[in-house]
């Protein structure tokens, strides 16, 4: 008999909370070991919970195993990774995958070498080979001017990390799990790093990756200050201002509102996009959005092949409309 296929997310925990981006990896491997008959294990590492780990039952995971340290409250890569190398070659998963955050991004390629296998970043594609087994990890490549599939097939485990937002997290199910307590060895929480302090960074705008409304401008915008009229219909909206990368480093806007695989992946309920082509290193920034508006003169733009709505024009004509008809709804309510 084929032994089940092993499948672990690697969670993250931010202040006692779990991350969004668990629940969402969650999701997408119940749907990998699904494929193929496999079983999804959640791995949390933390100082303490405050959330409730079984929590992560509900999108897809089989087992959860919690590990709690007081060592682990402040981020340390060093005992972070030891302690998953430990748990990685106890389990022998065949698959493990993690958000590419910034923890993400400084863990996972440490753990990759011990582990002695690869690593694939920033994946905006997942899915299995039926025939083969084989994980196929799509990210974008050359400046994202083309899609690369990628392929583990000597080395175990198959490893790769997400940008938080690149899969919708599923809707809660009432599946029950088994919550373990995995034992580490006390040595494994032993680390030359020390930590000095901590501080919160905090954008001067507000963060637009958890933003329900997101309206993102491009080089069809002409000049910076046309950035105003975004920033207006955002703010009527109640949400936050997109920019594309052309126009971040044209500094039109700052980098914090760049969207896209070098800035931002963002999935508000709403993404309106005012004079964007839509490349694929932009698309892969907000094509999972509840729904999308293009707003462009050019008919055969990239960006009305994902939109929902398409409106073919000039946006500064088309938006100071739509600014007007919210204005004149809300006056008269």
């Amino acid at each position: 008999m084929t032994a089940q296929k092993s499948f672990f997310v690697l969670g993250e925990v931010r202040d006692g909370r779990i991350h969004s981006v668990t629940r969402e990896l969650t999701g997408k491997a119940r749907e990998l070991a699904d494929s193929v008959g496999g079983r999804v294990t959640t791995v949390l590492l933390s100082g303490g919970l405050a959330d409730s780990p079984e929590d992560l039952f509900r999108y897809g995971a089989d087992r959860v195993l919690s590990v709690e340290h007081p060592s682990m409250t402040l981020y340390n890569q060093e005992i972070e990774t030891n302690v998953l190398a430990h748990v990685l070659r106890e389990e022998q998963p065949e698959v493990v995958l993690a958000g590419a955050t910034t923890s993400g991004r400084t863990t996972l390629p440490a753990l990759a070498s011990k582990l002695e296998t690869g690593l694939t970043a920033d994946c905006t594609g997942l899915e299995m080979d039926l025939e083969t087994g084989l994980l196929l990890q799509t990210r974008p490549a050359l400046g994202g001017n083309v899609m690369a599939t990628i392929k583990t097939p000597e080395r175990r485990p198959q490893m790769a990390t997400v940008r938080p937002r690149t899969f919708r997290i599923p809707e809660p199910s009432e599946r029950k799990g088994e919550l373990l307590t995995p034992g580490i060895p006390a040595a494994l929480f032993e680390s030359s790093i020390e930590n000095l302090g901590f501080d919160r960074v905090e954008d001067g705008a507000a963060n637009i990756a958890d933003m329900d409304v997101v309206v993102s401008g491009g080089k069809g915008l002409k000049r910076p200050e046309s950035f105003r009229m975004l920033e207006e219909l955002a703010e009527l909206l109640g949400g936050g201002v997109g920019a594309s990368r052309p126009t971040v480093e044209a500094k039109w806007m700052d980098y914090p509102h760049q969207v896209g695989l070098s800035g931002k992946v963002v999935a508000p309920k709403v993404y309106i996009a005012a004079g964007i082509s839509g490349a694929v290193q932009h698309l892969a920034g907000m094509q999972t959005a509840g729904y999308i508006v293009a707003i462009n003169r050019d008919p055969d733009a990239s960006i009305f092949r994902v939109a929902d709505l398409g409106l073919r024009g000039d946006l500064f004509d088309i938006i100071p409309r739509i600014i007007d008809r919210i204005k004149t709804e809300a006056n008269s309510r």
